[in-house]
């Protein structure tokens, strides 16, 4: 009977145990099935926070951090994969400015109370991996023209905002960083040339 009575309990703490490793991985594999991309949740509180003038203001600030984080992390890759000292410069050069930039828009919107992207978004990731995938001059051909694309698309936003956003403190430092990212231009088509002759 003891021995019946053992291995009924053994059973029954066998199948508690067994239900609750299920109920677990259950609950972890449908808790998060999808990492919010880091740009949407920014978004999400900076909503919740303002009206649509400064809403406009915090989408720039958004915008300008994850232009920072995008390009400091191609930067480091251009140092690394870059064959021509063309663009392993320009990634030098690239990942400092936009480091400094990143710390000065993380303060701007820490006064405003703005909140940023904390790493790379999902877009900037498969950017990343796309480039990642390259090598050689494939990799410093793609590097420079993306940084030219990009810069030009940048120095748009930067304009828009010296001159629109609600915010004065906003437009000063979009008009500041206007010369800089001027800079990063001329660099990158410098280098796109180099590139184009290979």
């Amino acid at each position: 009977m003891k021995k019946v009575f053992y291995v009924k309990t053994s059973l029954a703490g066998f199948s508690i145990i067994l239900s609750m490793i299920m109920i677990l991985c259950f609950s972890a594999c449908n808790s998060n099935p999808k990492t919010a991309d880091t740009k949407e949740v920014a978004n999400e509180h900076n909503e919740a926070k303002f009206e649509n003038s400064k809403e406009s203001d915090a989408q720039f600030l958004v915008n300008a951090a994850e232009m920072n984080l995008e390009e400091i992390q191609m930067g480091q890759l251009a140092q690394n994969k870059g064959s021509m000292p063309h663009v392993k410069n320009l990634g030098t050069m690239i990942e400092k400015g936009h480091t400094i930039s990143l710390k000065q828009v993380q303060v701007l919107a820490g006064k405003k109370q703005i909140t940023l992207p904390a790493s790379l978004t999902t877009d900037g990731q498969n950017a990343y991996k796309k480039l990642l995938d390259k090598s050689g001059t494939d990799f410093d051909i793609i590097y420079a023209d993306l940084m030219v694309d990009r810069h030009k698309a940048a120095i748009k936003k930067f304009e828009a905002a010296s001159n629109g956003a609600t915010d004065p403190d906003i437009r000063i430092w979009a008009a500041s960083m206007l010369p800089v990212l001027r800079t990063y231009l001329d660099s990158s088509l410098t280098c796109q040339k180099e590139c184009q002759k290979m």
